[in-house]
């Protein structure tokens, strides 16, 4: 926890960006009968029936003090598809960044093996040195600030019945271009001296007992 909560602190550093990653798995839904448009004195109605079109998987990076995410829909969320999605990330996100310090969770595929899994030993060792990797806890995601920009999306975009995945990602890239535009940051204030007032339950004893 310690770890993370100082990452945080730290100012920023444009050649060592801090993005938070984590991943939504989505179930996506369309409407069976078209909704009744918003008149005046009259709200937008839809049927309480829907129909499930499937389920996917999205990927969100979020660089909380650039004030800028990247998204990323894919089919499922196995290791191959984790390995690519951190190419996508070293190569084409973040091509000059010298380290990027990446904050995520245990999730058995957020790990070097994957990347082994997916490319020949050189290419997954060159992309695993550009990250900085740092975990966040057991039980302790909230620690992740990917989990507040996903709860922006499913306020906004991921909970609405669409027409296809196509539709659904339509309104992905709308939010994000619009968040990247006014440059939203997420302004983290829990520090390593908040933890260590509010949760000393979690630490050891530290008093050393001498004979």
């Amino acid at each position: 926890m310690e770890d993370v909560l100082h990452l945080y602190a730290q100012p920023y550093e444009k050649s060592k960006p801090v993005v938070c990653f984590d991943e939504k798995p989505l179930i996506v839904h369309g409407e069976v009968r078209e909704p009744l448009p918003l008149k005046p004195g009259a709200p937008r109605r839809s049927d309480y029936e829907y129909e499930r079109l499937g389920t996917a998987n999205l990927f969100v990076f979020v660089e909380p003090q650039a004030g800028f995410r990247c998204l990323e829909m894919t089919e499922r969320r196995t290791r191959l598809d984790f390995a690519a999605t951190i190419r996508w990330l070293v190569d084409e996100i973040y091509p000059e960044a010298e380290r990027i310090r990446l904050v995520m969770d245990n999730l058995n595929t957020h790990t070097a093996a994957s990347l082994y899994e997916a490319f020949e030993p050189e290419e997954a060792q060159r992309l695993w040195q550009r990250l900085e990797v740092h975990y966040t806890p057991k039980h302790g995601s909230w620690l992740n600030m990917a989990e507040i920009e996903i709860s922006i999306f499913e306020r906004n975009c991921l909970s609405k019945r669409v027409k296809s995945f196509e539709h659904l990602w339509q309104h992905i890239e709308a939010l994000t271009e619009k968040r990247n535009a006014a440059q939203m940051h997420i302004h983290w204030r829990f520090t390593c001296a908040d933890a260590r007032a509010q949760m000393h339950d979690l630490y050891p004893d530290s008093k050393i007992k001498m004979d």
